[in-house]
């Protein structure tokens, strides 16, 4: 019983912590979830919450680590080049929509968008927490109805 219980956690933790990388986000770590024998609204769930740790530190703190890097000389290029990608790439639709901008950058489950990337654009354009947070949830949950949806169609054709 415990080592069933221990088991399951491991999964769970595992799949939190997936979720809340770069690049593989939930759009990583539905699947992995799914394979690893979690029902996909269990899967669903744990990956939206281990996607959206990130965030508040991204909103809150991202910005006072560049400025302290552009200070220096060794990471001044890279805080740039940083920079610069953001608010060039997913950041001009960002500028161009507002809010629903942030909620399609992060929605669209391709690579180069989602919630680190929709987070770092929000804090360089300075959109506040309280419009920036539920507009990266509301995106999140969309990727994730679409990585539920595409994840099954897969199991459906190739699990029977």
């Amino acid at each position: 019983m415990a080592n069933e219980i221990i088991n399951f956690l491991s999964i769970e933790l595992t799949v939190l912590l997936t979720a809340a990388m770069p690049v593989i986000e939930l759009r990583g770590a539905i699947p992995l979830a799914i394979s690893l024998g979690l029902s996909p609204l269990h899967a669903m769930l744990i990956s939206l919450l281990g996607s959206m740790i990130p965030v508040p530190i991204i909103l809150f703190g991202i910005r006072p680590v560049l400025n302290y890097l552009k200070a220096g000389r060794i990471f001044r290029n890279v805080a740039h080049k940083l920079t610069n990608t953001s608010l060039s790439g997913n950041g001009a639709r960002i500028q161009k929509y507002g809010v629903w901008g942030l909620i399609l950058v992060v929605a669209v489950p391709l690579p180069g968008t989602g919630v680190w990337s929709g987070s770092l654009a929000a804090a360089l354009l300075d959109i506040r927490f309280k419009w920036a947070f539920p507009a990266i949830l509301a995106g999140n949950i969309i990727a994730a109805l679409a990585v539920i949806g595409i994840s099954n169609g897969v199991i459906n054709v190739f699990g029977n």
